[in-house]
């Protein structure tokens, strides 16, 4: 069966919004998805679920935690597949010394990525954009916080989107498919 992974936007980041893993966990199971591990305690959640549109998953996936946890947060749904082009899409391998400064940019289909495509031929500075198929990498050279690209390329992906940092990609890899 295949494996996705449901990436959720500022859940658990200060006191707002606020979701137990176990909970998360045991929602999906009801959901009827099996194999469901969270991790971190960010909204990373990867399951297995029958073949099927990720962004009809991601849409019932949030209305399910706005119905019955209280909490109505974006959801990001890609598959193994997908995780495994971003991982392969990245650029940076040699410019990103730090990878919880390297950021992965990702929505729900891939057609909003178009639209802040030019960003990555604009001049940041230290930092760096780079726009691949399935996602977006910024490079902060200077720090998340501080990032000017950071700020311009959410802007352009609208509400919809999220990101996950080098690291955290990498682990939510590793756990779809059966690493560690």
């Amino acid at each position: 069966m295949p494996r996705y992974v449901a990436l959720f936007r500022g859940i658990n980041v200060g006191k707002a919004k606020r979701i137990a893993m176990a909970d998360l966990r045991a929602l999906f199971e009801e959901l009827g998805y099996t194999d469901v591990k969270t991790l971190l305690n960010s909204g990373n959640a990867v399951f297995s679920a029958r073949a099927g549109s990720a962004e009809k998953m991601a849409a019932r996936i949030r209305g399910a935690v706005a119905t019955r946890l209280g909490v109505d947060a974006v959801v990001v749904v890609k598959s193994d597949q997908d995780i495994a082009a971003m991982i392969a899409g990245n650029n940076f391998g040699k410019t990103a010394s730090d990878a919880s400064r390297l950021l992965v940019a990702m929505c729900n289909g891939d057609q909003a990525l178009g639209a802040v495509a030019p960003l990555g031929r604009k001049d940041w500075g230290r930092e760096r954009v780079h726009v691949g198929k399935h996602a977006a990498y910024i490079w902060c050279a200077d720090g998340i916080l501080e990032s000017a690209a950071l700020g311009a390329l959410m802007k352009g992906l609208g509400a919809g989107g999220t990101t996950r940092n080098w690291a955290t990609l990498g682990k939510i890899h590793a756990l779809m498919t059966g690493g560690s």
